[in-house]
């Protein structure tokens, strides 16, 4: 169904207020991070960039989002669940931006984020069939933990992979862009709204944050993105029977979730903590491949837009395109798994592929 002409202005306006207030209140964060000390100094062989950032750039995103959000979303229960558990999230940030929190620290405010928006109603209880359009899969007792599980693993997902100019909120703006998309195509529009918000905010911040970057935008806006989309999908996708309810959000997410897995697994695997950083993610397997930042960022970004297409036709009611969508999405990773961790990696001189010690940031 095809929004009417009131819902494409209110999605145009949303985007283009968040997009003006990320955009411009971007030079005094930057200010306020120098100030407060919250600058990213390239310490060990992890950090590509090789002079100190300021980092908290996230906040004019959070600022662009909600205010948006306020002027364009009406505040249901649902909807208040998101904001408050995205005060949460970016205070939680900020301050780890500033005096880096201890991981576990940072996990429990994850949890209890999670815990608001369940407790405002923001909790999935069902999973479609992906062979059958009216098959469903209850869940019952595994609905809480899972949805605490999902929001806490995509908050994480997207602060993992916030580790190249640009490469977050650009993987975070085609999520949303792409979930925008299913939301409009299942007749959801507040959810469409909210979606259209964090999509200009990601936008107004992107030209501070293209290679090279001029700031960063740290926890507060990787953490805040990560927990909006989870909390979004599960209001906005997970809900509908008539389309496959957990793989349209798990593919509009694919790449930071598939690191976040390939990166807990690696450490495991090596006797580290989940919590260990080491030099293994995706984007550093392309930079020890021969690619520079604006390569990687730009495959990542073309990966996520494939899935994200996948995703959308996925919304569809017709099981045969379900299924191609299915293999076409599951060709394409174990075609990039193939690419990265298999191809003849080329370790640059002087950039170990592990880092002996611990930063909780990623």
């Amino acid at each position: 169904m095809l929004p009417n002409l009131d819902l494409w202005i209110k999605l145009l306006l949303a985007a283009a207020v968040a997009f003006a207030v990320s955009y411009f209140t971007t030079p005094p964060v930057k200010a306020f991070a120098e100030k407060v000390g919250a600058i990213d100094v390239p310490r060990d062989a992890r950090r590509v960039h090789d002079h100190p950032i300021p980092r908290m750039g996230g906040l004019a995103i959070f600022l662009g989002f909600v205010v948006s959000l306020l002027l364009f979303v009406n505040m249901s229960t649902q909807v208040t669940g998101i904001l408050l558990g995205a005060v949460i999230i970016a205070a939680m940030g900020a301050i780890d931006d500033i005096v880096s929190l201890n991981p576990w620290v940072k996990l429990a405010g994850q949890i209890v984020a999670a815990v608001v928006a369940i407790r405002c109603g923001l909790v999935f209880q069902v999973i479609t069939n992906p062979l059958s359009n009216n098959g469903m899969i209850e869940i019952g007792w595994l609905s809480i933990p899972l949805t605490i599980l999902w929001i806490v693993g995509c908050t994480n997902a997207v602060n993992l992979v916030d580790g190249l100019d640009g490469l977050a909120v650009g993987v975070s703006a085609i999520s949303a862009l792409t979930m925008l998309f299913v939301a409009l195509f299942v007749s959801e529009p507040a959810v469409s709204v909210i979606l259209a918000a964090l999509t200009g905010a990601c936008i107004g911040f992107m030209p501070y944050n293209l290679n090279p970057a001029k700031i960063f935008m740290g926890d507060v806006g990787s953490q805040f993105l990560g927990y909006v989309l989870s909390t979004v999908s599960i209001m906005g996708l997970f809900k509908f029977h008539a389309i496959i309810t957990f793989l349209v959000p798990l593919l509009a997410l694919a790449v930071p979730l598939a690191d976040t897995v390939f990166a807990f697994f690696r450490r495991i695997a090596h006797g580290q903590s989940p919590f260990h950083a080491d030099r293994g993610h995706f984007h550093h397997r392309l930079l020890d491949m021969g690619m520079n930042q604006k390569q990687v960022v730009a495959v990542l970004y073309g990966v996520s837009a494939i899935l994200g297409l996948i995703a959308v036709l996925l919304a569809g009611n017709v099981a045969w395109v379900r299924v191609t969508c299915l293999v076409a999405a599951f060709a394409i990773s174990i075609t990039v798994w193939l690419f990265v961790f298999r191809g003849n990696t080329r370790l640059r001189p002087g950039r170990p592929e592990e880092e002996a010690e611990e930063y909780p940031e990623k």
